[in-house]
């Protein structure tokens, strides 16, 4: 008789150490199986397993395009504590295939909250699981790496573990996975809200752009928070987005004064496919360009640069960088799996960040053109807002750049 395999015995312990009120469950590519109270919408999804350390901002961490394809474990026990509401959302879609949470989601008591977040869930269509030992499981992503997984909620409590553990051994992983074209926008509009303002009586609400506008900012859409675009308009600027896809010819046709390179999800070398060779064309015009995260690996790879898979990736608020050029060390908002390989960047790019925690490229500039970008997310949603000032360095680019071009 041979011996069971792996999948097997690890099928046969979870059946043994079942909980008789599990109504959900979470099972790994190699086996492990993890019980659960199923909560919001029911089915089963495949995704990579990844943990965010945030203490604040789930809203606007499962509405972040950039977690598409993935299943957020929260390392902080108590979510769903201030409701939910639809002005802190980043994008009216959740990307986000799942949720797995400690404590049951918590009551909300918030004067802002406007409804129960696995309402929410559910009316999104998303998998929640709570009951999980999320400590537990983060070790494990921390010391193994991101692994695949499938999550899953029945009412009725009835699992096919075999099909479930074959469904997550067989799921292609992200490496290769251009998922961009998945989250951005069908088509261009202009964006015109701001960030948020205080007024008189303790009421607040969304700024609205300037009645005298500074620049004009394209921005490739390969998967933006919203919070991003609010910034912009911030400084000032009238903001167009145009989709992941669009050309460098149709960008030019807008006549920009800079281009921002959004955040985003899935394999940058697979999304720079398209994206590459429209940067590259925009570099050769001189457009000043600001890239974050997604956007500023597709500008390394545009430099020639290469990027890899993480082991287990930074997602998270707490992330400290040092911005090597003033050595101040900057709390940050981060959410990305790959990262830029700096040892492959050219001569002419000069690192400008690095992370305090592993030493990973933060950051990077070129020396010979007005571009720049940072792995993080400077929009700081949610997040400290150490950060901004790189909004503003990038309207200085813009305004030096305009400066220069006069006196030519």
């Amino acid at each position: 008789m041979t011996s069971p395999s792996l999948p097997e015995r690890a099928s046969a312990r979870a059946h043994d150490f079942r909980p008789s009120d599990a109504t959900g469950v979470l099972v790994l590519a190699d086996g492990s199986v993890f019980w659960g109270r199923g909560l919001a919408a029911e089915g089963a999804t495949v995704g990579e397993l990844c943990f965010n350390t945030g203490m604040t901002g789930y809203q606007e961490i499962t509405t972040d395009p950039s977690y598409a394809g993935q299943i957020i474990t929260f390392t902080f026990p108590h979510i769903g504590n201030v409701g939910i509401n639809m002005q802190d959302v980043e994008t009216q879609k959740p990307s986000v295939r799942g949720v797995v949470l400690r404590e049951a989601i918590t009551t909300p008591a918030n004067w802002r909250a406007a409804g129960h977040l696995e309402d929410w869930l559910e009316r999104s269509n998303l998998i929640g699981l709570s009951g999980v030992d999320t400590r537990a499981l983060a070790i494990r992503i921390r010391d193994g790496g991101a692994p695949n997984a499938v999550i899953c909620h029945s009412r009725k409590g009835q699992f096919d573990l075999d099909a479930l553990i074959a469904k997550a051994k067989h799921w292609p992983g992200l490496e290769g996975m251009d998922l961009a074209k998945d989250v951005t926008c069908p088509h261009s509009y202009e964006w015109n809200e701001s960030v948020w303002k205080w007024y008189p009586q303790n009421k607040a609400a969304f700024g609205r752009a300037a009645s005298v506008l500074r620049f004009h900012v394209v921005a490739v859409d390969y998967g933006a928070k919203l919070n991003i675009l609010r910034c912009l308009v911030a400084q000032g600027c009238k903001v167009t987005v145009v989709p992941a896809t669009t050309t460098a010819e149709d960008i030019l046709a807008l006549r920009p004064d800079g281009v921002f390179l959004s955040n985003g999800p899935g394999d940058p070398a697979a999304t720079g496919v398209y994206a590459v060779p429209v940067i590259q064309a925009l570099l050769g015009r001189g457009v000043p360009i600001f890239g974050i995260c997604l956007g500023h690996q597709m500008l390394a790879i545009a430099l020639g640069a290469k990027t890899t898979k993480m082991t287990r990736g930074h997602r998270g608020a707490n992330h400290p960088v040092k911005d090597v050029r003033t050595g101040k060390v900057e709390i940050t908002s981060q959410n990305h799996g790959f990262r830029v390989m700096p040892e492959t960047l050219p001569p002419n790019a000069e690192v400008t960040h690095v992370s305090l925690f592993d030493g990973s490229n933060e950051g990077l500039r070129l020396k010979d053109k007005p571009a720049f970008s940072v792995q993080y997310h400077p929009e700081a949603s949610p997040g400290p807002h150490d950060s901004h000032y790189l909004f503003k360095r990038f309207m200085e680019m813009i305004e030096a750049h305009k400066a220069s071009r006069r006196a030519a």
